[in-house]
């Protein structure tokens, strides 16, 4: 059954005024909105499409307080001081998530895990020794052992870690915005923010089609910011990861979050199902976005995979995918925006979104009501961090092809190559025009430039989409945006559709 959240959330009509506006109404916003809520301000949520709707609905909840990049490499760039405060901080996201279930009575399948890390099959069990010594010295409980109950992997080095965790994140949504609404504050779906403001008096105004929001201070938690076009952005890279659930009797594997030692690597849980079945959540296959179009080949490796080493598993139910914003030094950007007096943002979540959601909503909301974070410096979005330089450069180089890709040929000669249900780019003199032909045969021919800073588009065939490489903006096939940064559609160009 589909979980709604806040569902009779309306179109934002009119001017308002609150204490905070929150732009974004993924795991981030909605945990700010709560923990500004409890202190009694006036908050007001503001997403582009469903509440919920977005990258969160897409995640597969692994509630784990450890580096997702791994704490060898997070010391290695960052110290250990910096990496123990990070896994402080990502414990109690978790500890917060279980407080607020139990103090709202959301029941969203919440429970504490042991996460195994186990070395993949053919792999160095090297890795595993150095993640051992590098979790000991951020002081997280861990247990080395041998094997894990997969297939094959008897024998495979492995690391425990004590309570860790999962839940149903929709219905902890649904039960978290139902709190806010509680507290007075309000939701606006299908609003589409054009403009964030800071006035000379210190308010911020936010600018939609349908009205604008005064504020004493905005919270921008739109997975990939929309109020700061360079600075951010240069610091993190998309990625799209994959996942699928497959049927799998009760008690056919333990009750755990496992995940492997490759690099991209896999990782696996249950979520309780009716009767005498389970869902097992598998995830991985990742690629930076818009750099590959093989979601078919990649769903096939992770069934293979899975089906070697669980073949307990019975059919596949669902497929889908999220997009990942990597930083460059393994830890999201979160706290007041560079330059800005009364602006915060919240983004690069690393491929821990929900842990790094919540603790967002208590760095933020913090800082907000003028107090301090133990956390703040781990987070802080004007960091600097010269031992990331190579992240740093291997990242951007995507911007430096992509717009090389400008000067290439189209993919197809002209439109009426173009088949029914297919997108591709085409050169139309000096242009570049990302062209969609849907089931019935109508052309949707718009410009292959995202909105944001002008990268060119590529075809994403499973999500039926246009995918940007540099930044992570999405576009519906009509030009529409459907994630940020960009906030603007494609250009409508017009093309002779010949049959």
């Amino acid at each position: 059954m589909e979980v709604e959240v806040a569902p009779n959330a309306a179109p934002l009509q009119g001017d308002k005024e609150c204490d905070v506006v929150i732009i974004g109404a993924g795991i981030a916003g909605i945990s700010t909105a709560y923990e500004i809520a409890t202190e009694g301000a006036r908050v007001l949520v503001i997403d582009r499409g469903k509440i919920a709707g977005g990258i969160t609905a897409r995640t597969t909840a692994h509630l784990a307080p450890l580096c997702d990049d791994l704490t060898s490499a997070m010391i290695g760039l960052r110290g250990e001081e910096i990496s123990r405060l990070f896994y402080e901080s990502q414990a109690a996201a978790i500890d917060r998530i279980e407080e607020i279930q139990n103090k709202e009575a959301i029941d969203c399948d919440f429970r504490r895990l042991d996460g195994y890390l186990f070395q993949a099959l053919n792999t160095d069990s090297k890795i595993i020794e150095d993640e051992l010594d590098a979790v000991r010295k951020v002081g997280a409980p861990v247990h080395r052992l041998v094997g894990v109950p997969f297939s094959h992997c008897e024998q495979q080095h492995v690391l425990r870690y004590p309570r860790q965790g999962t839940f149903h994140p929709l219905r902890y949504l649904k039960g978290l915005a139902a709190a806010v609404e509680a507290k007075a504050g309000t939701f606006h779906a299908d609003t589409v923010v054009e403009s964030i403001e800071e006035r000379d008096d210190g308010k911020v105004v936010v600018s939609t089609a349908g009205g604008k929001v005064v504020a004493r201070a905005a919270v921008v938690a739109t997975n990939s910011p929309i109020v700061d076009r360079f600075a951010l952005h240069t610091k993190m890279a998309p990625y799209r990861s994959y996942a699928m659930a497959f049927s799998i009797g009760k008690g056919a594997i333990p009750d755990a979050l496992y995940w492997d030692t490759l690099d991209p690597y896999h990782y696996v849980r249950l979520q309780p199902g009716e009767g005498q079945t389970d869902h097992l959540i598998v995830g991985g296959g990742d690629h930076k976005s818009g750099e590959a179009d093989d979601a078919e080949v990649r769903f096939q490796a992770l069934e293979a995979w899975t089906r070697n080493l669980i073949p307990a598993v019975q059919e596949v139910t669902h497929r889908w995918s999220g997009q990942i914003l990597d930083t460059i030094d393994y830890a999201g950007f979160i706290g007041k925006n560079p330059g800005s007096e009364n602006i915060y943002v919240h983004t690069g979540d690393s491929g821990q979104g929900i842990t790094h959601g919540v603790v967002g909503a208590m760095i933020n909301s913090a800082l907000i009501q003028g107090r301090g974070s133990n956390w703040a410096e781990v987070y802080a979005p004007s960091r600097k961090t010269p031992a990331a330089i190579v992240n740093f450069v291997k990242e951007n180089i995507t911007a430096v092809k992509n717009f090389a890709e400008y000067l290439a040929p189209g993919e197809l000669s002209a439109v009426s190559d173009l088949k029914a249900g297919h997108g591709a780019i085409i050169r139309h003199g000096l242009s570049k025009i990302a062209a969609y032909r849907d089931s019935a045969g109508k052309l949707y021919a718009r410009s292959a430039a995202c909105t944001h800073i002008g990268c060119h588009l590529h075809w994403n065939s499973f999500e039926t989409c246009w995918d940007c490489p540099c930044h992570g903006s999405h576009f519906a096939f009509d030009g529409t945006p459907l994630n940020a940064p960009a906030v603007s559609p494609l250009a409508a160009h017009e093309i002779e559709d010949k049959p």
